[in-house]
């Protein structure tokens, strides 16, 4: 047996690193001869292997390829670069250095190897494997170090953005009160440590098993042997191993400290009690002792006995235990429970002052409203500004609507939930319901590639329909709309070649000017019913040469890239077309908010997303799962998207984001000046987010607060709005988030937060704002505070309000109130008159106000015909209700005059903001559509008699008896 390391065992014909005719004694060999000895493989099976290796790396370098093209075309090419580079360097850092240990620890021990070996049982048996690893020895060398490279290195590289936040770490500014570090070390640099500690254990045991397996197939570890069952090399090579493995393990339970900031416990997030005066010190005398264990495998070196290590290991095992789990156990039990509340308030009170600064919650104010439930005569006088706002237009109900009215053709569509947005319009600023036309080819009744690529390319016109008014039949009031576009929110460019329905990728841009193949929009005063349109923007990635044209047809498997007389010189092609996607892309370290809106911008469509920048490394603050904040809203399908499913114990609203909707120009504007995650990211990736100061005023007019933000933070504030520890330990005080009561077709959930134009106690004016309610935990629902945070861009943006009631006056929450507008005998039989003959009642959103010092519900009531595809809801009647009296009537002004007696204090024309009558229709319209219901009741009617058909007849007459109800109700207004 030679000793010369890896060496000798080639591939030749007297020297097979297959073992002969075998493959690993007893596989047969793929490459073994048929008769003369000699290699044959057929040059058929050559060339299918070199196609198919061929195929799959241009496939992927096709996607790496238009990748590179695609960060180009935005401009943000450097963080490509910076990922990538530093994702290569990671791979090839982690992949050598864990390859190169446990190789060398491979080599090391078979060098080695003892070169006589004691007659046993167990080494003839051996003696078989040796045989056959023998040939394939260098081959299995080369194999060993490839595999482990690149399981290694890929594992490493995905710790790239660790690696970024631990190499560029932006201080805080505070410490944390257990260590009097900066937090910076917990959220940037403790991660990485820790990443490294448990690569670095991960390679040792991996060196350590591969070591000692070559030791024992080559003979130096003889179990059977009575003495020396370690040759001197194997008990060298492995005590150094084991030393450093636990050496390894004093550094983990050194940092293991520093986690226990971190530690989600029963009561608080962070250090307890019996953290602080049990598991700290333990974990300091664990670390202690696992220095001395691995002292005692280096002292192996030079004796001979394995006594010692081992008894330093079972030492330290007792110890883990004992230290580590039964004393902290025993604190906990007789000195913590007994007392617990008054032992741990220090570290609730850590903990709450914690969670409020990362969630930014500290400068929420409280304030006590005193709520009357009592109603008077012009009770509302002095909040004529926020009931003249009161938005009667759900977003979430609407989508119908527009689809029915300004979808147009059948390729366009719009979002299943609508945006809230707000504009200047003839000096006034309006709350508007907006939406985009996008493209749905689905929708296109002829499919075929050329029209789903190269001729529907983009969606068109923008939407906009105020939120406090209806026209006569209860439709909106649209202030932009139409094709081509009207013009009440001024000029714009209509198309919409990047948004949230697209399809996967279009070519554009090709053919002349004087003969475009794109659809811009159906016209009738043309010759083929439609204008045609010729991209001219400087989005997309030119695609005129052959290889380009041949690198996206491999991207997408369509040789028609190719082929096609459509594609030139000029051709672009536009992919990774959705907004978030393309911040996603741009920008990877950003969590996204989930509901991108559209706005006018300086003649532009822009999309404008919310990004968040996050951290699990605040010490002491609660963690919350981000995908756990959801509601009713974001439960819907195809709705509004929630956010990622990560947990979080830091968020901070540190940036605003505007895709260009025809160009797709992106854009990152800093919004929070002071966030130092922001810091880190944007030392990382430097140029990438603009300065606050480069926000335009107009855009700066439709920034709004976000609502994943706030969902996270009424999450959070549901509990921390108690500042002290000894209340918080007894959890009376906690709240929740009411059910919302509109319940959104089958989905349940709690209430989503809603934007309104209102002004609260204390505001000088009204702002645009973002609110929710509270109820108490514990199964009861009444209303117990309201927190409205400022959405208007300026000084008080961000500024988080709650209104906390009362605890001894009972104020009905939203469930409540809805079980009393159903419960209510006048608005039980409205809404079941309303339900009959083919007709549907669609409930909107239940609007809390702190108006006329008490709370104002308002709740719009739509009627949808049923079993009817081109049916929509269409606004009839208005909810209102303050303390115990409830208005139900056509118009917002008639609702609210019946709670305040007769006159609450406001007139239409303090709600009159357009030419259409706010709030419903009139008396004289119930009576048109009361009469227009029984006469087509009575005419189906007379046809299900005619054709004897009596379950139809049955319905008939129902519905005549309904409508017949409805006549006299509205002659009796």
């Amino acid at each position: 047996m030679s000793n010369s390391g890896f060496s000798g065992g080639g591939f030749n014909r007297n020297n097979n690193p297959f073992g002969g005719s075998g493959f690993g004694g007893g596989f047969p060999n793929p490459f073994a001869s048929r008769g003369n000895g000699k290699r044959r493989v057929s040059p058929l099976t050559i060339t299918f292997i070199v196609l198919f290796v061929l195929s799959s790396v241009l496939v992927s370098l096709s996607g790496f390829y238009a990748d590179l093209l695609w960060f180009r075309s935005v401009g943000f090419v450097d963080v490509w670069q910076t990922s990538l580079f530093t994702k290569i360097y990671l791979f090839f850092g982690f992949g050598l250095i864990t390859s190169a240990i446990i190789t060398l620890n491979i080599y090391l021990a078979f060098r080695k190897r003892p070169i006589y070996v004691p007659v046993t049982v167990e080494a003839d048996n051996l003696e078989r494997y040796r045989a056959q690893l023998e040939p394939i020895r260098r081959l299995a060398g080369i194999g060993i170090f490839l595999v482990i490279f690149y399981f290694a290195g890929t594992a490493g590289s995905r710790f790239w953005q660790q690696w970024l936040l631990f190499q560029n770490s932006t201080e805080f500014g505070q410490v944390d009160p257990q260590f009097g570090l900066d937090i910076s070390f917990f959220a940037f640099k403790l991660p990485m440590y820790q990443a490294l500690i448990g690569w670095g254990i991960s390679t040792i045991v991996l060196a350590i098993i591969a070591a000692a397996a070559v030791h024992y197939i080559y003979g130096g570890i003889r179990t059977q042997v009575k003495e020396d069952r370690t040759t001197v090399a194997a008990r060298v090579q492995l005590s150094i191993l084991l030393g450093l493995l636990v050496l390894l393990k004093a550094v983990a339970y050194w940092f293991d400290r520093y986690a226990l900031t971190l530690k989600e416990g029963r009561l608080i997030t962070g250090l307890t009690y019996s953290d602080v005066n049990a598991l700290l010190p333990a974990k300091s005398i664990l670390a202690a002792i696992a220095v001395i264990c691995s002292l005692l495998f280096f002292a192996n070196i030079v004796r001979k006995s394995w006594l010692l290590p081992t008894a330093g290991v079972a030492l330290m095992v007792i110890a883990s235990v004992l230290i580590a789990g039964v004393y902290p156990a025993a604190i906990q039990q007789f000195q913590v429970k007994p007392s617990e509340s008054t032992k741990e308030a220090p570290f609730i009170q850590r903990n709450i002052d914690a969670t409020r600064d990362a969630y930014g919650l500290t400068n929420v104010e409280v304030k006590d409203y005193q709520a009357t439930v009592t109603t008077s005569a012009g009770q509302l006088a002095n909040d004529a500004a926020t009931i003249a706002n009161i938005r009667l237009m759900d977003p979430n109900v609407l989508s119908a609507t527009f689809r029915q009215l300004q979808q147009i053709k059948p390729y366009y569509a719009f979002a299943d939930s609508l945006d809230i947005d707000r504009y200047k319009i003839d000096g006034k600023e309006r709350d508007v319901v907006v939406a985009v036309r996008e493209l749905n080819i689905d929708g296109n009744p002829s499919r075929n590639w050329i029209n789903d690529h190269l001729v529907y390319t983009h969606g068109f016109g923008m939407v906009g329909a105020f939120g406090n008014t209806v026209d006569a039949d209860g439709k909106p009031t649209f202030t932009v709309g139409d094709i081509p576009p009207t013009k009440g929110l001024g000029e714009f460019e209509p198309r919409i070649y990047f948004g949230e329905n697209v399809p996967d990728y279009s070519i554009i841009g090709g053919p002349a000017a004087s003969n475009p193949v794109e659809l811009d929009y159906p016209d009738d005063n043309s010759t083929n019913g439609q204008k045609n349109y010729t991209y001219t923007g400087k989005g997309g990635v030119p695609m005129g040469s052959l290889f380009t044209r041949l690198l996206f047809a491999i991207k997408y498997q369509e040789q028609r890239i190719v082929l096609s007389n459509l594609i030139n010189s000029e051709s672009k092609i536009l992919f990774n077309r959705n907004p978030r996607e393309r911040i996603a892309k741009v920008a990877p370290w950003l969590t996204l908010d989930g509901d991108p809106y559209p706005a006018i911008i300086d003649g532009k469509i822009l999309w404008i997303i919310d990004g968040y920048t996050t951290s699990a490394g605040y010490p002491n603050s609660r963690v919350v799962n981000l995908a756990n904040t959801g509601d009713a809203l974001t439960s819907r399908s195809n709705a509004v998207s929630s956010l990622d499913d990560r947990n979080v114990n830091y968020i901070r609203n540190s940036v605003k984001a505007t895709v260009d909707a025809y160009d797709g120009t992106v854009s990152l504007y800093q919004w929070d000046e002071k966030d130092p995650v922001l810091a880190t990211w944007s030392k990382a990736f430097p140029g990438t987010v603009k300065p606050r100061s480069e926000i335009s005023a107009e855009l700066l007019a439709h920034v709004r607060y976000p609502e994943d933000m706030f969902r996270v933070q009424r999450d959070i504030l549901s509990a921390y709005h108690v500042t002290m520890a000894d209340a918080f330990y007894g959890g009376q005080d906690f709240w929740r988030v009411p059910l919302d009561p509109s319940s959104f077709g089958s989905n349940s959930g709690n209430q989503p937060p809603y934007y309104l134009t209102m002004q609260i106690p204390g505001q000088s004016k009204p702002t645009f704002s973002l609110y929710t309610p509270f109820v108490p935990r514990g199964g009861r629902e009444n209303l117990t505070a309201l927190a409205v945070v400022n959405s208007d861009a300026g000084d008080e943006y961000g500024k988080i309000t709650v209104l906390q009631l009362p605890r001894s006056t009972n104020i009905a929450g939203p469930s409540q109130v809805s079980s009393n507008f159903e419960a209510k005998p006048e608005v039980a039989t409205s809404l079941s008159l309303l339900r009959q003959g083919g007709s549907d009642v669609v409930l909107g959103n239940l609007l809390t106000l702190p108006v006329g010092k008490g709370l104002l519900y308002v709740q719009p009531v739509y009627v949808r015909a049923t079993g009817n595809t081109a049916a929509y809801p269409l606004l009839q009647k208005v909810l209102v209700s303050f303390g115990d009296q409830i208005g139900f009537s056509e118009t917002l002004q008639g609702a609210l005059d019946q709670v305040f007696g007769g006159n609450s204090g406001t007139t239409v024309s303090d709600n009159q903001q357009s030419t259409a009558t706010p709030g419903g229709v009139g008396t004289s319209q119930a009576i048109r559509a009361a009469i227009s219901s029984l006469q087509a009741a009575y005419a189906d009617l007379e046809s299900a008699q005619k054709r004897l058909d009596g379950a139809a007849e049955d319905k008939a007459r129902a519905r005549v008896k309904a409508a017949i109800a409805a006549l006299i109700s509205a002659q009796n207004r």
